[in-house]
C-alpha cells in the first residue's frame, strides 16, 4: 500500500507530483501512459506525459513524490441517478415499506450516514433524482457549505413533478397543485432545486414485460416545463420508459432521459442530434432478476425481464456507436441497488452489455461533468478540476469490476485506503 502521507498535502500550497503508468482523464478515447499529475488540496495543476513546469512543483523538487508505473489513475466516479431518501440495499419489502414511513428528519439521518462511505468507495459526486421529503435538497445545501462533512458533491431537484394519481407520488408532487408549469418550476427553484425532475411516464409492468400505462405528460406539457426551467437557468431530467413517453420527452427538449427502456433507434438518433443525454440505469431491472425468488417472480416474468435487459443492452451499444451522450447512473435506492455499490454494479452491467471498459469509465466521470452543468468541476483529470481521483493497481481498463478491488481515493487533499470489502449496512 502507498504511503498516504506522501499523497496528502499538509497545507493548501504543498503540491504532490505523481507519475503513473496509466491515466484515464474521463473524456479521451485513449488513456495516457507514463503520465505526470501535479495537484494540491484545491485542484489539479498539471497533467501530461511531459515533465511538469518547475513553478508548479514544491521548492527544489526535481523528482515525483511517487513513481507508480503499475497504477492507473482515474477521476472519482459520479452517480448521475440516485435517491438519497431510499435505502437500496434492504431487500425485505416490509422493511422497505416501514422505512418510507419515517419522518423527513429520520430519512435525513440515514442519508447522512451514507455520505462518507460513498467517498471511501470512490463515488465523489452524485446527482439526486428527486424526493418530496427534502433530503436531497438538504444534502445539496450541505455539500456547498464550508463546514461540509466528508461527503460527495450532491445535486438535487427536490420534489419531482408528476400527474396526480399516477406513478411517482413517493418522490413527487403533482403539477395540478400549481396553476401553471412555470409556477411549479418557480416553487422548486425557490426551494433550492439544482434542476427540475419530471415524471412524464409510468414504469415497466414486470408481469407484462412492457410499459402498459399511457404517458402522464404530452410533449407540449413537457416543453412548457423545459421552457420554464431554462428561464430559471436550470436543466431538466425526465423519468421516461416506453417509446411513446420517450418520444414526448425528446420532443419536449429535456436535457436527459432517465431509464429509457424500450427506446427506439430513431429516438436515439434524435437524442444525439438534440444533445439529449441518456442515463440507462440497468441495475434496478437486473436486481429484479437477481432477486426473483424473493420478489415472487415466476419463470415467465423472469424471461420478460431478461428480454427487456437484452434489448436495453443492444440499445446502449447502438447509442454509444451513434454518439449519444451516455451517462452512468445506478438508480441507487431502488430495490436491491445499494448506494455506491449499486453504481459499481451498474458499470459492470454496462460493460456486460457491450461497452468497452474505457467507454464505461468515461460515462461515470467526464460525460456527466461535460453535459450536466454541475456547480463544481470534477469528473476529469485536467488542470483546474478538483483533486478527486482513484489510484488502483488493478486496471479497470481490463475489467471495470476491478474498481471493487483495493484502491486509494484522493478527495480534496484527504486520502483513503479503500478495501475490496466494505460494510454495506445502510446503503
Amino acid at each position: 500500500m502507498l504511503d498516504i502521507d506522501l499523497l496528502a498535502p499538509e497545507t493548501a500550497d504543498r503540491r504532490v507530483w505523481l507519475r503513473v503508468g496509466t491515466l484515464i482523464d474521463g473524456v479521451s478515447a485513449a488513456p495516457l501512459h507514463n503520465a505526470n499529475v501535479v495537484y494540491d488540496r484545491n485542484s489539479i495543476l498539471f497533467v501530461g506525459e511531459d515533465l511538469p513546469p518547475r513553478d508548479l512543483l514544491n521548492p527544489s523538487q526535481s523528482v515525483p513524490n511517487h513513481e507508480l508505473l503499475q497504477y492507473t489513475l482515474l477521476p472519482g466516479l459520479t452517480d448521475a441517478h440516485t435517491h438519497f431518501f431510499l435505502e437500496g440495499g434492504e431487500l425485505d419489502p416490509d422493511k422497505r415499506a416501514a422505512y418510507l414511513k419515517q419522518t423527513p428528519a429520520e430519512l435525513m439521518d440515514h442519508a447522512k450516514q451514507r455520505l462518507e462511505k460513498l467517498v471511501r468507495l470512490g463515488i465523489t459526486a452524485t446527482r439526486d433524482a428527486g424526493d418530496k421529503d427534502g433530503v436531497g435538497l438538504a444534502l445539496s445545501r450541505l455539500s456547498s457549505t464550508a463546514e461540509r462533512p466528508l461527503m460527495p458533491y450532491v445535486d438535487s431537484p427536490g420534489a419531482a413533478i408528476h400527474h396526480r394519481g399516477r406513478y411517482g407520488s413517493f418522490m413527487a408532487e403533482p403539477f395540478e397543485d400549481c396553476s401553471t408549469p412555470r409556477q411549479c418550476v418557480e416553487e422548486r427553484v425557490r426551494a433550492g432545486a439544482d434542476r427540475i425532475k419530471l415524471i412524464p411516464t409510468g414504469i415497466i409492468n414486470f408481469k407484462k414485460g412492457a410499459v402498459t400505462a399511457a404517458p402522464q405528460m404530452s410533449a407540449e406539457r413537457v416543453g412548457e416545463f423545459v421552457a420554464a426551467a431554462k428561464e430559471f437557468g436550470k436543466q431538466t431530467l425526465a423519468h421516461a420508459s416506453g417509446d411513446a413517453g420517450i418520444e414526448h420527452v425528446i420532443d419536449g427538449g429535456v436535457d436527459s432521459v432517465e431509464h429509457g427502456f424500450f427506446v427506439r433507434d430513431d429516438q436515439l438518433a434524435k437524442m444525439r442530434d438534440k444533445e439529449i443525454a441518456w442515463v440507462p440505469t440497468f441495475a434496478p431491472v437486473q436486481c429484479q432478476v437477481d432477486h426473483a425468488d424473493r420478489m415472487g417472480w415466476d419463470a415467465e416474468i423472469v424471461g420478460n425481464l431478461k428480454k427487456i435487459l437484452d434489448a436495453h443492452a443492444k440499445s446502449l451499444v447502438k447509442a454509444h456507436a451513434m454518439g449519444v451522450q451516455v451517462i452512468a447512473g445506478a438508480d441507487a435506492g431502488s430495490y436491491g441497488v445499494a448506494h455506491g455499490l449499486g453504481l459499481l454494479y451498474e458499470l459492470e452491467l454496462m460493460q456486460r452489455a457491450g461497452l468497452s471498459p474505457l467507454a464505461v469509465i468515461n460515462s461515470a466521470t467526464g460525460a456527466g461533468s461535460k453535459r450536466l452543468a454541475f456547480k463544481e468541476t470534477f469528473g476529469q483529470i485536467m488542470p483546474g478540476f478538483l483533486s478527486r481521483f482513484i489510484l488502483t493497481r488493478h486496471t479497470p481498463l481490463e475489467d471495470v469490476a476491478n474498481l471493487r478491488k483495493e484502491r486509494m481515493v484522493v478527495f480534496d487533499g484527504a486520502v483513503f485506503a479503500a478495501r475490496e470489502n466494505i460494510d454495506a449496512t445502510g446503503l
